[in-house]
């Protein structure tokens, strides 16, 4: 949809931005407590000969299976919500007048009623489709996904502000501007 581009973008101006997507990679690292309930959860199957979690493996599990997909939100959505809660509650003491936590499940998973604000970072289905395939996402993997989320038309008008990203980076920037000022 664009939203790690939008939260680069918001970074570089200064804002303090924490990605929970950055944050589910980090909390399952070898060594993390997440890491090893995963592999009790799903079976070792789940991780490499290096001890890394093997996330496409894991994808395949759990995006076909709604009880997998659940088991594997109870472990990791407590985790990264205490994550971004700690950074806002840190900001906040710090009197940041503006800071962003980029959530792609943001209503999925109730968390929107901690915030001033949310905006949507949207496109069409076709450039997300697109924007996946040159990740190597295969259209299998691209519908499993979709699937696991709301229609993005039903989180645009849950939204404080709609940002469209089917433009430039440019584009991108000056429709964050007019939201931050």
């Amino acid at each position: 949809m664009g939203k790690s581009a939008a939260a680069r973008l918001l970074a570089e101006r200064g804002i303090a931005v924490v990605d929970t997507d950055v944050v589910a990679r980090e909390i399952v690292e070898p060594g993390q407590p997440a890491l090893a309930e995963l592999a009790a959860e799903f079976g070792g199957a789940v991780l490499g000969p290096d001890g890394r979690l093997l996330r496409d493996k894991l994808a395949v599990m759990v995006f076909s299976d709604q009880a997998a997909r659940s088991r594997l939100e109870a472990i990791l959505h407590p985790k990264i919500r205490a994550e971004w809660a700690g950074r806002v509650e840190l900001w906040r003491a710090e009197d940041r007048p503006l800071a962003v936590v980029v959530i792609p499940l943001l209503f999925e998973t109730n968390a929107a009623a901690h915030f001033d604000a949310t905006v949507c970072v949207a496109c069409t289905a076709r450039t997300q489709e697109e924007r996946l395939r040159t990740r190597g996402w295969s259209l299998p993997q691209i519908e499993d996904r979709r699937r696991a989320q709301w229609p993005v038309e039903k989180k645009m008008a849950l939204s404080d502000y709609v940002v469209w990203s089917e433009g430039s980076l440019e584009l991108l920037d000056e429709q964050l501007v007019r939201i931050v000022k």
